[in-house]
C-alpha cells in the first residue's frame, strides 16, 4: 500500500487510456504524455499498460508501506527518498517506511511515477485512467488528496532491477519553445488562405487555462471566409454543423484563441477545426507550460505517418537500451 501524505497540485492515476468510445461522446484519456508514462513503466518492469501517477507542475509525498521499485520520469523535477535525492529516468528501490518526494517542475509540466506492478484502481471500461470531467477512473474520478490511499497492482512483464536506467539520449524532449507538425484539413476551407498562412508562421503562446482538456493558445487572430450559415450551424464565423474531434484537434472559437484539443476533450461539437497536430508531437504539448511558446508546421498524410513510425522507433531504442526488446 502507498500512503499520499501530501497529493501535489494535480496528481491522477493515468494507464494508456480508453480508446474506441468516441461514439459515447467519451474521451480516451490516459497519460498526455504517452512515452514518457511508458519508459516510467519500463524502467520498473512493468507492462506499458500499467497505471502511473501523472503529476502537474509538482509531484506528491508518498508513504511507502512495502519494498518496491519507483521510477520518475517526464519533467525536470527534483526527486528524493527519505529527503535524499535521486535520478530522474532511473529505477530505484524503495524501502517500507521510506517517503518519495516530487519536487515542482524547472522544466516541462508533467511527470510519471511508476510503482512496480502498477497502481491499482478499480478500472471503468477497461481503463483505470482518471477522467475529470466526467468523474470516472482512478479514485471516484478525482485528483488524489492527502489521505488517500493507493494498492499496488501486478501488471509486472520483466524482473525488476534497482539502478536501471535510460540513456539521456532517450529521456523526453523538454523545451520552452516547441515546434509541432499538424495536418491540414477536416474545416480548414473555413479560413482564409492568409490565416492560414499566418497559422504556421506565427508564434503562439501558452496560457496558464491551459489543462488536460486543451492547450490554449495567445497569438495572432485568424480570419473566416464570409459566408450565410448553414441549416444547423450558429451565426459565430467560426461555427459549422456538429463534426468529431480528433485528439489533437485545433479548434479557434471566434478566431481569437486556438485551441489543441488534449485526451480530456470532448469528441465533438459545432467549432471549425483548422488541423490535427499528429500523434507522433502531442507528448510536446503535454509538456509544454505557460508562458511557453508554439510554432506550427504543416506537414502530409505520409509525413504524419513516418514520424509515427520515427516515435515508435525511439520507444523500441528505450527497449533495447534498458535489454527488455524480447518481452514487448
Amino acid at each position: 500500500m502507498i500512503s499520499v501524505l501530501a497529493p501535489g497540485p494535480h496528481t491522477t492515476i493515468q494507464d494508456l487510456g480508453r480508446p474506441g468510445y468516441y461514439a459515447m461522446g467519451l474521451p480516451p484519456s490516459g497519460a498526455l504524455d504517452q512515452y514518457a508514462h511508458k519508459c516510467a513503466n519500463l524502467l520498473v518492469g512493468n507492462a506499458e499498460s500499467a497505471a502511473t501517477l501523472e503529476l502537474t507542475m509538482a509531484g506528491p509525498t508518498l508513504g511507502f508501506e512495502q519494498d518496491t521499485l519507483v521510477a520518475v520520469t517526464g519533467a525536470d523535477v527534483d526527486v528524493t527518498v527519505d529527503g535524499r535525492p535521486v535520478n530522474t529516468w532511473a529505477a530505484h528501490a524503495i524501502r517500507a517506511g521510506q517517503q518519495l518526494a516530487i519536487g515542482p517542475a524547472r522544466a516541462g509540466a508533467r511527470s510519471y511515477v511508476a510503482v512496480r506492478g502498477g497502481i491499482d484502481s478499480p478500472p471503468f471500461l477497461g481503463s483505470r485512467s482518471t477522467y475529470t470531467a466526467a468523474g470516472i477512473g482512478g479514485l471516484a474520478g478525482v485528483p488524489l488528496v492527502a489521505g488517500d490511499t493507493l494498492r499496488v497492482g501486478s501488471e509486472i512483464a520483466a524482473p525488476g532491477r534497482p539502478g536501471a536506467h535510460l540513456d539521456s539520449r532517450l529521456h523526453g524532449r523538454l523545451a520552452d519553445q516547441v515546434t509541432v507538425r499538424v495536418v491540414l484539413g477536416l474545416c480548414s476551407y473555413r479560413f482564409t488562405a492568409e490565416s492560414l498562412e499566418q497559422f504556421f508562421t506565427s508564434t503562439y503562446t501558452m496560457t496558464p487555462r491551459s489543462d488536460r482538456i486543451g492547450c490554449r493558445l495567445d497569438g495572432p487572430g485568424l480570419a473566416f471566409v464570409e459566408r450565410d450559415p448553414p441549416f444547423g450551424a450558429g451565426d459565430n464565423p467560426s461555427n459549422v454543423v456538429d463534426l468529431g474531434y480528433p485528439v489533437g484537434s485545433i479548434q479557434v472559437p471566434s478566431g481569437i484563441e486556438p485551441i489543441c484539443l488534449l485526451r480530456d476533450a470532448v469528441t465533438g461539437g459545432g467549432y471549425a477545426t483548422l488541423g490535427t497536430v499528429i500523434s507522433a508531437d502531442l507528448d510536446l504539448l503535454a509538456q509544454a507550460r505557460a508562458p511557453d511558446t508554439v510554432r506550427f508546421e504543416p506537414v502530409s498524410i505520409d509525413g504524419a505517418l513516418a514520424a509515427r513510425a520515427d516515435a515508435r522507433a525511439r520507444l523500441r531504442d528505450a527497449r533495447i537500451n534498458l535489454n527488455l526488446l524480447s518481452l514487448f
